[in-house]
């Protein structure tokens, strides 16, 4: 209203109509018709010379320009949209059902690089794979790329799915510190957020929440990615002395059940630490610590959570060790392990673990265990395995050596085994049925099976 008013008063004078009192003053006046003291005589004034006459001035008026257009250059050419392209999708059309029970035979449908995913991602009838600073949304049955978000400039860290989405993780500055949430179905963003994880971060979920791994630092998200939880090293705390610990370095990690478990090495302990937290708080930076124990040994792994119980394993004991609410120890199993699988941390500081809805199955990295989501009792052992388990077409199948075996969820017997082709691949195996379609993450490779 103001902007309009001081048009229409311009205007106004503009025409020759008086348009407000100081303007009809102004023109009220002659010479002659001044008042005595404004007709006083004086000396007559010289006119001031602009500063900006002189050659010099424009001179540098040019560098500035040129300055200014170098840097808008400079500027576009670091620009993260400059080095950013995508591509979105429709809405894939439904994948069958799968069968009732796993064929006697798969074969391979496609393969495709995905070095950035430890598990495969298949969700929203989409397979999601992750290489270089690429993801990309395939078709599940043709390996076909249907959308794709991609950072030319940026190398992807690790690409996660939670709830729902795809998380990517890339690898900016000196971390993992650009995070941006797809929608597995379509590629379309649905969140981003700038963070301090580090570089060899894992993300691990408790269903609500997210946490990347790391040695000094552990951030926790919601589903929007804001954060809602640091623990360790805080690189710019809002208050000081209110982490218990940071200090220590961090082993492995696991969530459960809106809270954290973490295996902490800290110089004024005998042996390693067993601390569990809280993922939320009334500071982002004041974790709320449900207990911290120091352990009977070191070089210890949190294995699995479930709801209020954690399981640790102390490799020098050949112990599981189940823990309650109060950080008070319940019960010990002891575990027959070759010394491959007892010795370090896990890659990316997280083990390999897969939940059904009656078990949590563990990978030792030549067995697989079978725990109970009740008690994390161990139920029974299978030998020889590549991987966990998941449940495809309705049953319990576990990577082997050549194939896939197909269990009794209940004690662990084989029921049968189906051969695979992996090529000459013989290294680690993850699973994740998408329809009648299952997926294997050997390595830096995703391929389907039907």
């Amino acid at each position: 209203m103001e902007s309009s008013a001081a048009g229409d008063a311009v205007g106004s004078a503009d025409s020759g109509t008086p348009a407000g009192s100081r303007v009809v003053a102004s023109a009220a006046y002659g010479s002659e018709d001044l008042p005595p003291s404004s007709r006083a005589a004086g000396p007559p004034r010289t006119a001031r010379r602009s500063p900006w006459n002189r050659r010099r001035d424009w001179a540098v008026v040019a560098v500035i320009g040129v300055l200014v257009v170098a840097l808008s250059v400079l500027v576009a050419v670091k620009s993260d949209n400059l080095h950013t392209s995508r591509a979105l999708a429709d809405t894939p059309a439904a994948l069958p059902e799968p069968p009732d029970a796993v064929p006697g035979a798969m074969t391979q449908l496609w393969q495709a690089p995905s070095s950035a995913t430890p598990v495969p991602i298949g969700q929203d009838d989409t397979v999601t794979t992750a290489d270089n600073g690429e993801v990309a949304g395939r078709d599940p049955l043709t390996g076909q790329i249907r959308w794709h978000y991609t950072r030319n400039n940026l190398p992807l860290c690790t690409v996660d799915t939670a709830w729902g989405r795809v998380n990517a993780v890339y690898h900016k500055s000196e971390g993992c510190s650009e995070v941006t949430q797809l929608n597995p179905a379509t590629g379309q963003i649905t969140a981003q957020r700038n963070g301090d994880a580090e570089l060899g971060t894992r993300l691990v979920s408790d269903g609500t929440h997210v946490t990347t791994t790391g040695k000094h630092l552990l951030d926790t998200w919601r589903d929007d990615l804001v954060k809602s939880m640091e623990y360790g090293q805080v690189p710019f705390p809002q208050y000081t002395n209110k982490q218990p610990r940071p200090g220590c370095t961090y082993g492995t990690v696991a969530a459960a059940a809106e809270k954290i478990g973490v295996i902490e090495r800290c110089p004024d302990d005998p042996h390693d630490r067993l601390t569990v937290y809280r993922a939320t708080g009334e500071h982002e930076d004041e974790p709320p610590v449900l207990f911290s124990t120091v352990l009977a040994g070191s070089h210890a792994r949190v294995v699995a959570m479930s709801g209020d119980l954690t399981a640790v394993l102390l490799p020098e004991q050949k112990l599981l060790v189940i823990f309650g609410a109060d950080g008070a120890q319940k019960t010990a199993y002891p575990l027959d392990l070759p010394a491959s699988d007892l010795a370090g941390d896990p890659t990316g500081g997280t083990e390999q673990v897969t939940r059904t809805s009656d078990a949590v199955y563990w990978f030792t990295g030549t067995k697989t265990v079978a725990l109970s989501r009740d008690d994390l009792a161990p139920r029974w052992t299978l030998d020889g395995t590549v991987g966990p388990g998941i449940t495809f077409a309705g049953q319990l199948v576990v990577p082997i050596h050549g194939g896939l075996a197909v269990l009794n969820e209940t004690d662990g017997s084989t029921l049968r085994t189906v051969g695979v082709d992996r090529g000459g691949y013989s290294g680690p195996v993850r699973l994740t049925a998408l329809g009648p379609v299952l997926l294997e993450q050997r390595g830096p490779v995703v391929a389907a099976l039907r």
